[in-house]
């Protein structure tokens, strides 16, 4: 089926959702920017409780890492996100939950066969990407200095 570009923007602007931004962007500003308050929050306890400052921010880390799985794993993460969009996803709490979501989902299909091979569908190539670039770039800068 071949679509000109006429036709393929009528079906777009039939089909698309006209996106309320003036609603949509404080959203995610404000749950993205909780979501950083509760990880600074957590890092002040872990300090207060005697953790030294590296360590009181990986256990920050990891907190929001599990809390997060959690939530995805109740399906409660996908509610939060319908309502903040891109808030919930520049934290590490979207990365953790683009991990944890396909294993929820395909978990019925097994261990290897669903689960296994399924796990990083979505952040499979952001990782994949993330360590290219980083390679490229340490390159550049090993060759530049």
């Amino acid at each position: 089926m071949q679509l000109t570009k006429e036709e393929y923007s009528k079906m777009y602007e039939q089909q698309g959702s006209k996106t309320k931004w003036w609603v949509t962007f404080p959203k995610a500003f404000i749950i993205g920017g909780g979501i950083c308050v509760i990880g600074q929050g957590l890092n002040d306890l872990y300090s207060y409780l005697g953790a030294d400052s590296d360590t009181a921010s990986t256990l920050a880390t990891v907190t929001l890492i599990f809390i997060s799985s959690l939530l995805t794993a109740f399906g409660l993460y996908h509610r939060i996100a319908r309502h903040a969009g891109a808030g919930t996803l520049v934290p590490v709490t979207g990365f953790a939950n683009s991990v944890a979501a396909p294993a929820v989902e395909f978990r019925s299909e097994g261990y290897i066969t669903g689960l296994g091979a399924k796990i990083f569908i979505i952040s499979g190539p952001v990782i994949l990407y993330g360590i290219l670039a980083s390679v490229i770039a340490g390159a550049v800068m090993y060759f530049m200095m």
